[in-house]
């Protein structure tokens, strides 16, 4: 018998499917990897899909991976029928246009949100009811050192700015140091909970965006009950499909665009390492290079990127060269800010020599001599 292959991006949870008790019913080909698969997707069983996630859905649409089953989780319907996608709008509204069969679980616990995310039940074609809490992520405390970058990044965000960032504390690091800015928006991929305090001061308020004036713009959210409870039934949130939220022609649209981005590390020259360690997989390209680019082509945007100096094993993340087999996420012609706990550097302009200079001047004090040797090796020795 064939084995069954299951095509996500990113999951939450026991991911029972990769139990070894499973090996030969199911093999896994991912478009994003989270810890819960990431020992299967870099074994024998399973693969990764190098993609942006602005593209996943041209997959399903053009049937490059073809699809028998779309396995979804929705509200109830309401009224006149409609059940909401709640939090992951994502690539989940393509796999249920395209896929032969579509099964959902029913959920009360899953928020109605507002935007694109809406199924009538007759799209369904089995279904079953559950009622339990939908995977949460409750805010960690912020170190120090996270502290101290969120800082050096909330001073590159102008007022008026329409903002991108991830899940985490550096984002909300970020986001906690933002109380007196004014007339933010928010047009990204995913947003957690670290929104919610500058919605509810007014900070956040999206009046000066282009690209749905006033709304909250995502195809994902991931955090606590608070966070849900927010979305549910808000007209402010607006849920659309990733093909919309992380087209660079839409998001170069808004002002300022400000892209919050993370890195497992960068080279002396500004190349981005943010999906690989080494030749393992240990996340996905994701939607980082869309919203990269489209910062960098809005009027007044940022493109940054945002990250300790130092792993927490204490191992620098500005490295003479990325290790061997890294991907690279993000080129070196796309980088413009990076950020440290130890300042903030911009190498759009810059020339290699230059760009190392600046990069080595952010790094942890413990390296810096070990990189300065290392940059003169490679553009000073003949």
């Amino acid at each position: 018998m064939d084995k069954v292959e299951i095509v996500y991006i990113h999951t939450e949870g026991n991911a029972k499917y990769t139990q070894e008790t499973y090996s030969q019913s199911f093999e896994m080909n991912s478009m994003f990897v989270g810890g819960n698969v990431r020992k299967y997707v870099n074994g024998l069983r399973g693969d990764y899909v190098p993609i942006f996630l602005s593209e996943i859905h041209l997959l399903f649409r053009r049937g490059i991976l073809p699809l028998d089953v779309a396995f979804i989780q929705v509200s109830p319907p309401d009224k006149h029928g409609y059940c909401s996608l709640g939090v992951s709008v994502d690539v989940t509204l393509p796999a249920i246009e395209m896929a032969k069969k579509v099964v959902a679980q029913i959920n009360p616990e899953v928020p109605r949100s507002h935007g694109d995310g809406i199924i009538h039940v007759d799209q369904i074609d089995l279904a079953i009811e559950v009622n339990r809490p939908i995977h949460q992520h409750d805010p960690a405390t912020i170190t120090e050192t996270e502290h101290q970058i969120g800082q050096n990044v909330a001073s590159l965000i102008e007022d008026g700015a329409t903002l991108q960032m991830g899940i985490g504390n550096i984002p909300n690091a970020v986001l906690s140091n933002l109380t007196g800015h004014r007339k933010l928006g928010i047009h990204t991929e995913m947003f957690s909970d670290g929104i919610l305090p500058l919605v509810k001061s007014g900070v956040i308020t999206g009046e000066e965006k282009q690209v749905k004036q006033g709304k909250i713009v995502s195809c994902f959210a991931v955090g606590s009950q608070a966070l849900y409870d927010f979305i549910d039934d808000n007209p402010v949130c607006d849920f659309r499909e990733a093909a919309y939220t992380n087209d660079t022609a839409k998001i170069r649209k808004n002002p300022k665009v400000t892209a919050i981005n993370s890195a497992i590390e960068i080279d002396l020259t500004g190349q981005v390492c943010a999906d690989t360690i080494g030749s393992r997989q240990f996340s996905g390209v994701g939607g980082q290079m869309d919203f990269i680019r489209g910062a960098s082509l809005s009027k007044g945007g940022k493109p940054i990127f945002a990250m300790p100096s130092v792993t927490h094993r204490g191992v620098t993340k500005i490295v003479p060269f990325l290790k061997e087999g890294a991907g690279v996420t993000t080129t070196r012609a796309h980088v413009h800010y990076v950020a440290t706990e130890h300042g903030v550097v911009d190498l759009f302009g810059k020339n290699l020599q230059q760009r190392a200079k600046a990069l080595i001047s952010i790094a942890h004090p413990d390296f810096q001599e070990e990189l300065e040797k290392a940059a003169y090796h490679r553009f000073q020795s003949v």
